[in-house]
């Protein structure tokens, strides 16, 4: 919805369809006479802009620089023809032949807006831009948005006397969650030596005498050499010692992967909200008193 505060940033500005098509620009901004609210705009089309096409305001959205209708551009651009400058007003039958055409129905229109105590219509509850029984009116180009500001308050006078009821808000805060990176892992391999101690078992060679008697078995050995003389016999001994030696072998792999735990952080902060209070105020007999004289 199109406030009158925003139509200074709608005339003169290009116009869009919901599809991204440039219709052309605005021109003129057309109000309703009842409720004083912004109805019609008028869309400068054609290869030279010589031609205006009406398009409905209540659901259009001002969009960065420029105003966007949920409606197509050949559908805008085949609108009924209107002349624009027949006293800045449009008559109740051309509006008739408008609502058709956009789809929109007259009598929800009416009922959008509720009869205040003097005849004229308020604006009511419905969706924004309603009709009066009248029509739209009040014109608004590039040089005819001086006047807004004294129809704004009287027509906010007369939303005021047709509804007794206050609007409470509160602000409510919304807390969502953020991806970003807390930190690196990596894996790193390096060397390094450590002293190591195994048992193992070794064993040597020691010289043991052996003596036997001489026994009619041995006799003939024992009695082969020389009676009396010197001999030498020598035996090799042996031993075992430990030898050490290293062989690379793989023992394991080792990788890195991620998991993620849960867990619970409060967030605090503030909102503001609107309170509503009821306020009595006592009248004594001495006012009641002085009200009568």
């Amino acid at each position: 919805m199109i406030t009158r505060e925003e139509i200074a940033n709608v005339l003169d500005h290009p116009v869009y369809d919901g599809d991204g098509n440039k219709i052309g620009d605005a021109k003129h901004v057309f109000f309703d006479d009842m409720t004083g609210r912004p109805e019609w705009v008028s869309v400068k089309t054609g290869m030279l802009g010589s031609n205006e096409s009406f398009v409905p305001i209540r659901d259009a959205a001002l969009v960065q620089d420029h105003l966007e209708v949920p409606y197509r551009k050949d559908m805008v651009k085949g609108a009924p023809s209107v002349d624009v400058d027949a006293g800045g007003h449009l008559s109740e039958t051309e509006e008739h032949r408008l609502y058709d055409y956009y789809g929109i129905n007259w009598d929800s229109v009416l009922s959008e807006a509720e009869r205040t105590d003097d005849g004229r219509f308020a604006a009511g509850p419905g969706p924004a831009g309603t009709a009066g029984a009248a029509g739209a009116g009040g014109v608004a180009g590039a040089a005819g948005a001086a006047g807004m500001a004294g129809r704004q308050d009287a027509g906010d006078r007369t939303g005021m006397r047709g509804d007794d009821a206050m609007t409470r808000s509160e602000e409510q805060m919304h807390v969502g969650v953020e991806r970003r990176e807390s930190g690196r892992a990596r894996l790193r391999k390096y060397v390094v030596t450590e002293e190591v101690q195994q048992t193992v078992p070794v064993t040597h060679e020691e010289v043991r005498v052996e003596r036997e008697p001489i026994t009619d078995a041995n006799r003939g050995e024992a009695l082969s050499g020389p009676e009396i003389s010197e001999d030498e016999h020598e035996v090799t001994l042996h031993e075992e010692r430990p030898v050490v030696e290293t062989e690379t072998v793989p023992v394991e792999r080792v990788r890195m992967t991620t998991e993620e735990h849960i867990e619970n952080e409060t967030v605090r902060g503030r909102v503001r909200k609107e309170r509503i209070e009821a306020e009595t105020e006592e009248y004594t007999d001495d006012d009641l008193r002085r009200g009568r004289e």
